[in-house]
C-alpha cells in the first residue's frame, strides 16, 4: 500500500470527509481491520481564506509547496490537495516535490466522460467558477464544455461556502438556493453538475438535482485509494 499525503484544512469540515471516505473505502476493498496508510498536513484556514480574497496566489503557492514538502519528507508517495480552489496553485505544488500530485479535476472529468456527458455545470467558489485554472483543465485536457452560473448566482454560491459550509453550518434555505441555481444551469443545457467545492457535498445531495451530480470530494478520495493500491 502506498502512503497518501493529504493537504487539508481548507476547510477541516471537508478534510474530515476525505479521511472518512478514504478509510471506509480502503476497508471495503481489503476487509478485516484494514485502513489507509496516510499523512495529513492541515493548515489554518483563516490565513488561507484571507490570502485568497486578497488575490495573493504567490503566497498561497508558497504555503502549499511547504505543505507538500513536509508530506514528502514524512514519507508520502503522492499528494492529494483536499480542495478544489487551491488547485489554482497545483503546478507550483507539483514542481516543488518529486512525488506525483493527484489533480482533483482529472478523476472527476474521467467519471463525467465515462457517464457520457459533455456539457457540464460547475459550482464552486468564485475563484473556481470564474478563473481558468479549473474550467480550462476540464476543457483543454478533457474536452468538456463547462457552464457556470450567472454573476448573481455565483455570488450566492460563493458566500454560502465561506459564510456557512466551511463552518459546518447547513441551512435549509441555502440548500433551496443551490437547488434553484442548479435548475437554472440545467435550463441552460447542463447535462450534469460538478460540485466543485469540497464542502458543497455537505449541503447538496443527489435528490437536489434533476441531473446527475459529480461530488469532487468523494471522487477525489476514491481516486486516492485507487492510487494507493496501484501495483508498481
Amino acid at each position: 500500500m502506498r502512503t497518501i499525503g493529504l493537504i487539508g484544512g481548507m476547510s477541516w469540515e471537508s478534510s474530515a470527509e476525505y479521511y472518512r471516505i478514504i478509510n471506509q473505502e480502503m476497508n471495503r476493498r481489503l476487509g478485516g481491520v484494514h485502513s489507509a496508510q496516510c499523512l495529513m498536513y492541515s493548515v489554518d484556514f483563516e490565513g488561507i481564506k484571507r490570502l485568497q480574497h486578497e488575490g495573493d496566489w504567490e503566497r498561497l503557492a508558497k504555503e502549499m509547496r511547504e505543505a507538500a514538502l513536509r508530506l514528502e519528507r514524512g514519507g508520502a508517495d503522492f499528494i492529494v490537495l483536499c480542495t478544489n480552489t487551491m488547485h489554482r496553485v497545483a503546478d507550483a505544488v507539483s514542481s516543488a516535490v518529486s512525488i506525483p500530485l493527484l489533480h482533483i479535476a482529472d478523476p472527476t472529468a474521467e467519471k463525467i466522460k465515462a457517464a457520457g456527458f459533455e456539457r457540464i455545470g460547475l459550482l464552486g467558489t468564485a475563484f473556481t467558477m470564474e478563473q481558468d485554472f479549473y474550467k480550462g483543465r476540464l476543457t483543454q485536457h478533457h474536452g468538456l464544455e463547462v457552464i457556470v452560473p450567472d454573476e448573481s448566482d455565483r455570488r450566492i454560491v460563493h458566500e454560502i461556502i465561506y459564510r456557512e459550509l466551511v463552518l459546518g453550518q447547513i441551512k435549509p434555505e441555502s440548500r433551496q438556493a443551490y437547488r434553484e441555481i442548479i435548475a437554472r444551469l440545467i435550463e441552460r443545457g447542463a447535462q450534469a453538475v460538478i460540485l466543485g467545492c469540497t464542502e458543497i457535498m455537505l449541503l447538496v445531495s443527489y435528490e437536489d438535482s434533476a441531473v446527475p451530480l459529480f461530488d469532487t470530494t468523494t471522487i477525489h478520495a476514491l481516486a486516492a485509494v485507487d492510487e494507493a493500491l496501484k501495483e508498481d
